[in-house]
């Protein structure tokens, strides 16, 4: 006010979002310990002159702005008095006398102004699934926040916000995910800053909180989307003020599509905006049905952008849309990645993956902006081959793995088998333990003891007490000290239903009979866990089929022996019954049934000249596990073969490897990309045909060859990547084993010669796409 600082007395300002705010002077004296004050007394000094006294109070609450504003208002209320005197300051609890005087103050209360600056909140995001499609280039469609919106032809994206997650369907391409990956970096990249963490799922490895983002798990995710679908084409409007109201003229972007011969006015660019048609003079809404974007100039009016914004509704409301639906705000240069996508070579992203070197990227013309200065940093392309240098898995010794295995049973207190029939888990009978088929599914649940580790204390009492007590103080301890495990098995051809089924049935019920104490692990055929292998000590058993079909019975079954790496990677598998299945360093059981009567027959176990004599012993072991006293029995050497029924029952005599060399070299690679750069990993010694990954390509080295296996779904850039890897391998091995030079051999699924299935246990049909 003018008249500050003109009439004796006392005045006294507030500071309210960084400005001084006049005190009433009945609230004069009343401060709040989370604000600060001016105070300035006026008086007339002996002369009769007017004299001033400023003071500023800190409160001990009070934020920074309001200190800061507090002592620079003060200053300049002594500039604009021309007054002589310093600025006092005065802190809470330690006002000088003179101060006190001016005010007969009260003591300070807890309740102050806001501060004035802005408060950075949480940034709340909004949770949207995306569909990925489109070739060439990726194209996103939102649909429904809901698990049945899935189709397991295609990619989607959930956008939680913090958690970008990728989920990839059965029948979905590698090529679809790898630029879903691009995408979702991009969001991370420009709008996330870099905070989001992207995941990669596969379909059927879900984790839980996937599906509770998408409001629980379905029973089956089904085919929906009609093959001949197209995709709604955008619409783009222009924000305009006429004579007294709004004008939303359509933008026609057909004269507007780059062509080098002239456009025909009867051709649809399909969703090929440009951006140049943006000016940012202008408001622009984009209209994609179940998005709507409203994208602001820089420099358009202020009257035509708060148009925009409500016109943006109107037009969400006007016609009939998705619930999901929604309206989106952009600023010019901050756009979100999803409306960069509906225009042409916005944001250009790199049609190659990760792994490109940077000369090739050099010769694709046409790259622009931050994509050509990518592209010229040279050498900076990441590869990991370090798994092709290191040494192959030593096999484990016997002992060894029988100690492992003692171990691990002695822990075992009790297990209790179960298989799927029907829709419905029946109790496996024990002697059946150990043989399992190839259609079904098995849920073994297994109790282990858990050591009890004793501290200092508890080791006292117990010397003190001696044996009073001890045998309730054992039945305490017994009953709180166990872990349980079930075990889930899936055979090669059995129905994920068998999954759906068991987490939908006995999970439940397991883990309300042992809260807090369940661990469950899913396993398939021949990837099993090695503490669950140890339980059946070597005599694991897959046959073929279903556990109560006998459809041939009355057929001869043939069955492989063998060890990969350890004794506890022990199985008997049911193969082809074909003698150019044999191999001289392995045994086979062979069984061959009577035509007249059921359950009675010969069995054979065929030990091979150059087979290990332990092995042998324990395929007689096995053959007596498998068949009871209504079949006879022989051990039978290479060589020794009875005519009549051994080789009419395995069909006729042909030719069979002699020596299984390739045992001691057989290593598996994986060559993939899926981390963002080029990586070559090995698979254990254990390794199975469900190894063979469809969208990798894989390199085999049998001592001889190295078989670069290539999947249906893999790159031309994973091609030749791998192409390399093998070359850098084969002459790694050249310079490390002289004496056997490795030679290069390409194989792509389905067409595999013997050389390489033998190097797989149980080789069979892949795998179709399952339920």
């Amino acid at each position: 006010m003018e008249d500050v600082g003109q009439v004796p007395g006392v005045f006294v300002w507030q500071i309210e979002n960084f400005v001084p705010m006049q005190v009433d002077e009945a609230f004069q004296g009343k401060f709040y310990e989370a604000d600060c004050y001016i105070i300035l007394k006026t008086f007339l000094d002996d002369n009769g002159a007017l004299n001033w006294q400023i003071f500023y109070w800190i409160g001990q609450e009070a934020t920074l702005d309001k200190k800061a504003g507090s002592a620079i208002h003060a200053v300049n209320l002594r500039n604009y008095l021309g007054a002589e005197c310093r600025t006092i300051r005065e802190e809470m609890g330690d006002e000088s006398k003179s101060s006190a005087l001016c005010l007969k103050m009260t003591s300070p209360t807890l309740r102050g102004t806001a501060s004035g600056f802005y408060t950075v909140e949480d940034t709340h995001y909004t949770v949207r699934l995306y569909r990925v499609y489109g070739k060439k280039n990726i194209r996103l469609e939102s649909v429904p926040l809901k698990a049945s919106s899935l189709d397991p032809r295609f990619v989607f994206l959930v956008d939680t916000g913090l958690e970008i997650l990728i989920w990839r369907g059965a029948n979905a391409t590698l090529a679809g995910t790898t630029k879903a990956r691009l995408f979702a970096e991009k969001i991370n990249k420009n709008e996330r800053k870099g905070k989001a963490e992207i995941t990669t799922l596969q379909q059927s490895q879900e984790p839980p909180n996937f599906w509770e983002v998408l409001g629980g798990q379905p029973e089956e995710i089904r085919k929906h989307v009609p093959d001949d679908f197209t995709p709604v084409r955008p619409k783009l409007y222009k924000v305009g003020l006429g004579l007294g109201y709004l004008e939303l003229p359509q933008i026609n972007y057909k004269l507007s599509v780059e062509h080098k011969e002239k456009v025909k006015l009867d051709k649809l660019p399909e969703l090929r905006l440009l951006q140049t048609l943006l000016d940012t003079k202008g408001v622009y809404i984009l209209d994609c049905l179940s998005d709507v974007f409203i994208w602001i100039g820089r420099k358009s009016p202020r009257l035509v952008r708060a148009a925009a914004l409500k016109l943006g509704q109107e037009v969400c409301t006007m016609l009939h849309r998705p619930k999901h639906a929604t309206v989106t705000r952009n600023l010019e240069g901050t756009e979100c990645q999803v409306f960069k996508s509906k225009f042409q070579n916005w944001d250009d992203v790199l049609k190659v993956d990760y792994t490109r070197a940077a000369e090739s990227v050099e010769q694709q013309q046409g790259l622009q902006g931050k994509v050509k200065k990518d592209a010229e940093k040279k050498d900076e392309m990441k590869a990991d081959l370090t798994a092709l240098f290191l040494p192959r898995q030593p096999p484990m010794v016997l002992t060894e793995a029988e100690q492992m295995m003692e171990e691990w049973n002695e822990d075992l207190d009790g297990m209790e088998g179960f298989v799927l029939e029907g829709k419905k888990f029946a109790r496996l009978p024990e002697e059946e333990f150990g043989h399992f088929h190839t259609q079904d599914c098995y849920v073994f649940l297994c109790r282990y003891w858990v050591p009890v580790e004793y501290d200092d204390e508890d080791k006292e009492k117990k010397e003190r007490h001696g044996h009073h007590g001890g045998e309730e103080e054992e039945e305490e301890r017994v009953e709180e000290d166990f872990q349980c495990v079930v075990y889930f098995w899936q055979g090669r051809q059995a129905s994920n239903m068998g999954w759906l089924t068991f987490t939908f049935s006995l999970q439940k019920k397991f883990e309300s009979l042992f809260p807090g104490k369940l661990e469950v692990v899913r396993m398939t055929q021949q990837q099993e866990n090695l503490k669950f292998l140890s339980h059946f000590k070597r005599k694991f058993i897959v046959h073929k089929g279903k556990r109560k079909q006998k459809i041939d019975a009355a057929q001869p079954s043939l069955y492989h022996i063998r060890t990969n790496g350890s004794a506890l990677c022990t199985r008997t598998i049911q193969i082809g019954t074909d003698s150019s299945n044999l191999n001289s360093e392995f045994c086979f059981i062979l069984k061959v049934p009577f035509e007249s009567t059921d359950n009675q027959g010969i069995v054979y176990t065929w030990v091979g000249r150059a087979a290990d004599p332990d092995e042998a012993k324990l395929a007689e072991d096995i053959m007596n596990c498998m068949f009871d006293d209504t079949y006879s029995k022989q051990v039978i050497n290479e060589g020794e073969e009875p005519e009549n029924f051994f080789w009419v029952g395995i069909g006729c005599q042909k030719v069979y490897d002699e020596d299984a060399d390739y045992m001691k070299y057989a290593r598996l690679f994986r060559c993939s990309n899926e981390k963002g750069y080029f990586a070559v990993s090995e698979k254990c010694s254990d390794f199975c045909q469900d190894d063979l990954a469809d969208d990798d390509i894989m390199l085999l080295d049998n001592g001889k060859e190295v078989y670069m296996w290539v999947g249906t779904q893999t790159s031309q850039v994973e091609i030749k990547l791998s192409l390399k890897a093998c070359q850098v391998y084969i002459q790694h091995m050249r310079s490390k084993e002289t004496e056997t030079p490795r030679k290069l051999r390409l194989v792509r699924k389905g067409n595999e010669p013997h050389c390489f299935t033998r190097c797989f246990h149980g080789w069979g049909a892949f795998k179709t796409a399952l339920a």
